[in-house]
C-alpha cells in the first residue's frame, strides 16, 4: 500500500472516526451547540469554536503548502476570532472544516509517495512531516475539545 494512502487514512480517522485513541474531531463536535462552542469555561483557554477555526486554518494552509506556496499565518489567521456567535455561524464553521478536510484528503489522494520527501516551500521540513503533523494537530486539539465539553 502506498504510504500516502496510509497517511490519508490516519488523517481521515483523526477527523471522522474509527480512531484507535477514541472519539474523532467530528464525533466530538456532534451535538455541540453554538453556545457550547463559544463558551469559555476557563478564561485562559481557547473555546471549542476557536479551536475548530484554528484546525480549519491549518488544513487550508496545508492545502496551499502542498500546492507549493510558502505560507506564514498571522496570529489572527492562526487563531481566527469568533465574529458571530449565532447557531448559523457555528454551522458555517463546521461546514468550512468539513470542506477543508475533504479538500485536503482529496489532495493527499493524488500525491505520490515520491512527493513525501519534498521540502515544503518556506519550511525546513518535508511533506511527510507536514502530513503527519496535521494528524497530530487534529488529535491534540480533539483532546482539548473533549475536555472543554466536559467542563
Amino acid at each position: 500500500m502506498p504510504e500516502t494512502k496510509r497517511i490519508r487514512g490516519q488523517l481521515r480517522r483523526a477527523y471522522e472516526g474509527q480512531a484507535w485513541h477514541g472519539p474523532s474531531v467530528r464525533e466530538l463536535l456532534d451535538g455541540v451547540t453554538a453556545a457550547k462552542a463559544a463558551a469559555r469555561p476557563v478564561p485562559a483557554l481557547h473555546t471549542i469554536w476557536e479551536i475548530v477555526l484554528h484546525i480549519t486554518a491549518w488544513e487550508k494552509a496545508a492545502l496551499r503548502m502542498l500546492a507549493g506556496e510558502a505560507v506564514d499565518l498571522s496570529p489572527a489567521q492562526d487563531w481566527p476570532p469568533v465574529r458571530d456567535p449565532s447557531e448559523a455561524a457555528w454551522q458555517d464553521t463546521l461546514a468550512a472544516l468539513a470542506t477543508a478536510h475533504a479538500a485536503l484528503l482529496d489532495t493527499i489522494a493524488n500525491l505520490t509517495d515520491e512527493r513525501l520527501d519534498d521540502i515544503v516551500a518556506g519550511r525546513d521540513y518535508s511533506v511527510y512531516f507536514l502530513l503527519h503533523g496535521l494528524t497530530q494537530h487534529a488529535l491534540y486539539h480533539a483532546g482539548q475539545i473533549a475536555l472543554l465539553k466536559k467542563i
